[in-house]
């Protein structure tokens, strides 16, 4: 018995390949900007509901109060808004709905 051992070969590195997914195409995430509450982010705004200028921005074409998620209005400020904007209703200074329009 020899007292050598016999060494191996060395590996010779394979080139990388990129790695392959298998689902297909890669699928992008589409870009969305963070919504951040108006009303926090600019303190001078003020939730008034003699002031229909601010608050027919957060009201549909159908009347509609925008819900949260899409007007990215923190709750506590929603909450303000919706009872700003049916105080505004009640005393007839926005329209209840887009037919309501006194000529």
């Amino acid at each position: 018995m020899s007292e050598e051992r016999t060494e191996r070969p060395e590996r010779t590195e394979r080139p990388e390949r990129p790695q392959q997914r298998s689902g297909g195409p890669r699928k992008r995430r589409p870009f969305q900007r963070r919504k951040v509450c108006r009303f926090c982010a600019d303190k001078t705004l003020v939730i008034d509901y003699k002031d229909p200028r601010v608050l027919r921005s957060f009201i549909t074409e159908r009347g509609k109060i925008v819900p949260r998620r899409i007007s990215g209005n923190c709750s506590a400020h929603q909450r303000e808004v919706t009872e700003a904007i049916k105080r505004a209703r009640n005393i007839a200074l926005i329209p209840i709905a887009s037919t309501h329009v006194i000529a």
